[in-house]
């Protein structure tokens, strides 16, 4: 089986469930979107966190990726930094206790932290204090960490950091490795569009984008989104929620039905869920169909939960079902 490595911003997660948006205004985030906040605004997130039921889990768009993987029986790795606190401990012991070979680095800055406010509908919004993930820098990468690896995972959240994104990818490449970008966010798309453009003409292999971020990209709806990222690349995703997902592979497209859910929960997690089931079947050599599906049934399970762990017994199932995809 081909092996993945990824590389994110390593954040552990904590959630509270709202029963109003009201919060959202208050904290000035915009439903649905994933905002960079500093110390003063997580401070004031954490006192209002205080006061309410919170859930904490490892985070981070290609960390919540490559779990999923390491839970199917993927052959994994991850490349992060974290701080020398407590958060930087658990997000470690997450990664050793699942089988993912880790590679992280540390600093002295508090480890990251995704303040994630799940609202009634399952919508998430995420103020994001990236704290020591944001000092991960292009000369911390070596190729000796990529060797071994078929694929290399990388999220649209590390932008902000151009000559770190392409010293990784140029160092994947160098070994091997196909490369795989999941957008993560249309805020981040528009803000970086030229950007984005440059990785995804010259370098992406394969492409996860949900509507959102595929409007963003290329300013169309879905299937002419579809079509316009897959000229660019070799394998073009893109997630519509409840809808299903496209997917585009030369003059191959396949659609898929989402799996049906009688309630959503929280949608954290949903699109990197997706991006694991896919890439997995990928590294079985499955169907584009197929790999489409193992995502959707991944997705659909951990949006009936409240953030990214899920149980053993429900892992699995979802491996049962998983067999059973024709």
């Amino acid at each position: 089986m081909d092996k993945i490595i990824g590389l994110g911003n390593a954040l552990v997660d904590v959630l509270a469930t709202l029963n109003d948006d009201t919060i959202l205004a208050e904290m000035e985030l915009p439903k649905g979107s994933m905002q960079l906040i500093d110390d003063t605004k997580l401070q004031m997130i954490n006192e209002r966190f205080s006061r309410m039921k919170t859930h904490l889990a490892t985070g981070g768009c290609t960390g919540n990726a490559i779990l999923g993987l390491a839970c199917l029986g993927a052959d994994t790795g991850f490349i992060g930094k974290v701080g020398n606190d407590t958060y930087g401990d658990f997000y470690r012991e997450n990664l050793l206790k699942n089988g993912i070979e880790q590679k992280l680095l540390t600093c002295s800055l508090p480890s990251g932290v995704a303040s994630t406010f799940i609202s009634p509908d399952g919508e998430r919004t995420f103020g994001t204090y990236l704290g020591a993930a944001s000092t991960l820098m292009a000369e911390d990468l070596s190729l000796d960490m990529f060797k071994g690896y078929t694929y290399f995972l990388i999220e649209g959240y590390l932008v902000q950091n151009h000559d770190m994104i392409l010293r990784g990818i140029e160092l994947a490449k160098e070994a091997g490795l196909q490369i795989c970008l999941d957008m993560a966010s249309y805020n981040i798309v528009e803000n970086d569009l030229d950007f984005f453009s440059l990785l995804v003409n010259r370098y992406v292999d394969i492409l996860f984008a949900n509507e959102e971020e595929a409007k963003a990209f290329t300013g169309k709806e879905p299937e002419e989104a579809l079509a316009i990222i897959a000229k660019m690349c070799s394998i073009a995703v893109v997630k519509l929620g409840a809808r299903g997902s496209y997917v585009r592979k030369g003059t191959e497209e396949v659609r898929v039905t989402a799996l049906p859910v009688a309630k959503v929960i929280d949608t954290t997690g949903a699109g990197d869920y997706f991006a694991a089931g896919f890439l997995y079947g990928l590294t079985c050599g499955y169907s584009l169909e197929k790999c489409a599906k193992i995502g959707s049934v991944l997705s659909g399970n951990v949006i009936q939960i409240i953030g990214t762990t899920l149980s053993k017994a429900q892992w699995d199932e979802i491996k049962l079902n998983i067999s059973e995809i024709l």
